[in-house]
């Protein structure tokens, strides 16, 4: 089984050879403005846009319902596809529940996987689930494993700054 290559740098500007599935989280209540959907923004507009018509028409022909564990595929230029994956209920905590939903992500890179494979893609993400969406590296880094690399796809997790330990696949907490 293949391991997670740690990198530090911008997920948005994707490292290697060959085609690319940048694959990020969205919540399922519509908001796209915080974390690293601004830096999707900031390079190409049609990840947005999709996703405010997914959630305006409730359904996509080709993703599904709007729901938690649905993924939308984006292709872009330069060899690169957005995966904006449902796997935040909400953007702020509910009765202490983070937003992150581990069920939903599992869902989702399940979806990313197959697609990735049919496609030749190689997968690449900023370290999910950590920030605004208040999940754990420690649970999160499993669910990769058991869905990406089971399946012999190579995965680059990118952090714009160093944590402590990071290489290592640390929280840094």
């Amino acid at each position: 089984m293949k391991s997670i290559q740690f990198v530090l740098g911008d997920a948005t500007k994707p490292v290697g050879e060959g085609p690319k599935l940048l694959a990020h989280l969205c919540n399922d209540i519509g908001a796209w403005g915080a974390g690293v959907v601004m830096s999707i923004s900031k390079r190409w507009r049609e990840p947005e846009m999709a996703y405010r018509r997914w959630y305006a028409l409730a359904s996509d022909a080709d993703a599904g319902p709007f729901e938690l564990g649905r993924v939308q595929f984006v292709p872009e230029s330069g060899g690169v596809e957005i995966a904006n994956m449902i796997a935040q209920r909400n953007v702020r905590p509910i009765d202490g529940t983070l937003p992150i939903r581990y069920e939903a992500l599992e869902q989702c890179l399940i979806r990313v996987a197959e697609h990735a494979i049919s496609s030749g893609e190689s997968v690449h993400m900023p370290r999910l689930g950590v920030g605004s969406a208040g999940g754990l590296w420690q649970k999160i880094e499993p669910i990769i494993e058991a869905t990406l690399l089971s399946r012999d796809l190579a995965v680059t997790v990118y952090d714009l700054k160093p944590w402590r330990g990071w290489k290592r696949g640390d929280t840094g907490d």
